[in-house]
C-alpha cells in the first residue's frame, strides 16, 4: 500500500480495531467468568463448560447467515448494534443465579458476537484496501479485547461478585459509539456497497480446507481459554492471579502473533507462514500439557503466538478463495469455525471430570498438526485484479486488492 493510501486508511482501520476490541472483550468475557460461576454456583467442569457452548453456539449457526445477508445487502447499522447485543448478553449474565437464564444471557450475547464479524469483516476490507497488514491490525483490535476480558472480568467481578456483571457494559458503549465515524466516511464515498461484487472465481474446495484448519485451530484456542486458569493454578501451585495471569498471557500472544502474522505475509505467502505456525504450535502445546512451573507460562505465549499468526491471514484467504461471496467467507473464518472451537468445551470438560485436565488437553496437541497438512497442498490465491476505493474525503485513490 501507498503512503498516501495508507494514512488514509489508517484512521478508519484504528477505529474499527478499537471497536473489534470492545466486541471481542465479550467473547472472552465467557471463559474468564467461568472460574467465578464455578466459585459462587459450584459448577462442575462440564456444567461451565456448558456456559461455553451457549455463547458459542447459536453463534456458530448465526455467523454464516449474517454472512449470507451481508453478501446481498450491505448492513453496516449491524455494528453499532451487535455491538450493544454482545455486551447486554454479557452484562446480565450474572444477575440471576438459574443456570438457564444464565445460558439464555451468554447465547444473546453470542449472537451480537455472530451479527458483527461478518459485516465487520467486510467494512474492514473496504476501508483498508484489501491489504493484509491493515486487516492485521483490524484483527489484533479483537485480539487485545480477549486479552483485556480477563482483567476486566476480574476488576469487576473480582471485587463484587457475579451481582457486578452490568458494570461490563461499559466497552459495548464505547464500542457502538467508536464504528459510527467510520461508517458515515464509507456511506459518503459509496465504498460501503455490497461485499459479493469483487470480481474472481471462487475456489470452494480450498475455502473447505481452511475452514476445517480453522476449526481445529479454535478447538484449540477455545479449549485452552476455558481451562488454562484452571490448570496453571495446579501446575504452578499458585492461586487465582496465577490463573487469571495464565489467561491474559493467552489472549495477549494474540495480539502480537496477529501483527507478526501481517508482517510476515509481506514477506511470503499466506499459506507458507500459516503451515510453519502450526508446526510451531505443535510443540508449544506440548509444552503447557507436559511442562511444570513457572515455565508453563512461556509455552502458553508460544502457543498463543502460533495460533494467532494465522488468523488475520486466515480471513483474507477465505476472502480471496470466495472473492464473489466475502460476507460468507467472512461469517465462516471469523466466525462459524472460531465458535466451533465451543462446542468440543463440554467434551474437554466432562474428561476432565472424570480423569483430569492434563488429560483432557492432551489430544489439543495433535489438532495444530492436522491443521498443517490441511494447509499442506493448499494454494495461494492469485492476488486480484486492482479495484477503486474512494478516498474518504477528496479525490479518488487506486489500490491493489490484496495489496500486502
Amino acid at each position: 500500500m501507498s503512503t498516501r493510501s495508507g494514512a488514509s486508511t489508517r484512521r478508519p482501520v484504528l477505529l474499527l480495531s478499537a471497536g473489534h476490541a470492545c466486541v471481542d472483550v465479550y467473547q472472552g468475557s465467557v471463559t474468564a467468568l467461568v472460574p467465578f460461576f464455578v466459585a459462587e454456583r459450584a459448577y462442575t467442569y462440564a456444567a461451565a463448560s456448558g456456559v461455553v457452548l451457549a455463547a458459542s453456539l447459536l453463534s456458530s449457526v448465526a455467523q454464516p447467515l449474517f454472512g449470507a445477508l451481508t453478501d446481498r445487502w450491505a448492513m453496516p447499522w449491524l455494528l453499532p448494534l451487535s455491538t450493544l447485543l454482545g455486551g447486554a448478553g454479557i452484562a446480565l449474565s450474572g444477575l440471576s443465579g438459574d443456570y438457564a437464564l444464565t445460558l439464555a444471557f451468554v447465547a444473546v450475547s453470542g449472537i451480537g458476537v455472530a451479527a458483527y464479524h461478518p459485516e465487520s469483516a467486510r467494512v474492514a476490507r473496504k476501508a483498508s484496501g484489501g491489504s493484509h497488514t491493515a486487516m492485521s491490525w483490524f484483527s489484533v483490535g479483537g485480539n487485545i479485547g480477549f486479552a483485556l476480558a480477563p482483567l476486566l472480568v476480574a476488576a469487576v467481578v473480582a471485587t463484587g461478585g457475579l451481582r457486578c456483571t452490568p458494570f461490563l457494559v461499559l466497552p459495548a458503549l464505547a464500542g457502538s459509539v467508536l464504528c459510527l465515524p467510520v461508517l458515515r466516511a464509507l456511506e459518503g464515498t459509496g465504498a460501503g456497497g455490497r461485499a459479493g461484487s469483487k470480481a474472481g472465481v471462487d475456489d470452494p474446495r480450498s475455502f473447505v480446507r481452511l475452514s476445517l484448519a480453522v476449526v481445529c485451530r479454535s478447538i484449540v484456542f477455545v479449549g485452552l481459554s476455558t481451562f488454562i486458569s484452571f490448570y496453571a493454578r495446579q501446575r504452578t501451585g499458585g492461586g487465582v492471579a496465577a490463573g487469571s495471569a495464565a489467561l491474559f498471557v493467552l489472549y495477549l500472544g494474540g495480539a502480537v502473533g496477529t501483527v507478526l502474522g501481517g508482517s510476515l505475509a509481506a514477506r511470503w505467502d499466506r499459506v507458507t507462514v500459516v503451515r510453519r505456525s502450526y508446526l510451531l504450535t505443535v510443540a508449544a502445546v506440548a509444552g503447557i500439557v507436559f511442562v511444570p512451573g513457572p515455565a508453563l507460562y512461556l509455552f502458553v505465549a508460544l502457543t498463543s503466538a502460533g495460533l494467532y499468526v494465522p488468523f488475520s491471514l486466515q480471513v483474507t484467504l477465505g476472502q480471496d478463495y470466495l472473492p464473489t461471496r466475502v460476507g460468507t467467507a467472512g461469517g465462516v473464518t471469523l466466525g462459524l469455525t472460531v465458535s466451533v472451537g465451543g462446542l468440543a468445551s463440554p467434551v474437554l470438560g466432562a474428561v476432565a471430570d472424570a480423569a483430569s485436565l492434563r488429560v483432557a488437553l492432551a489430544p489439543l496437541i495433535a489438532l495444530p498438526a492436522l491443521a498443517w497438512l490441511l494447509f499442506r497442498t493448499l494454494p495461494e490465491p492469485a492476488v486480484p485484479a486492482p479495484a477503486e476505493v474512494p478516498a474518504p474525503a477528496g479525490g479518488a485513490r487506486t489500490v491493489r486488492e490484496g495489496t500486502r
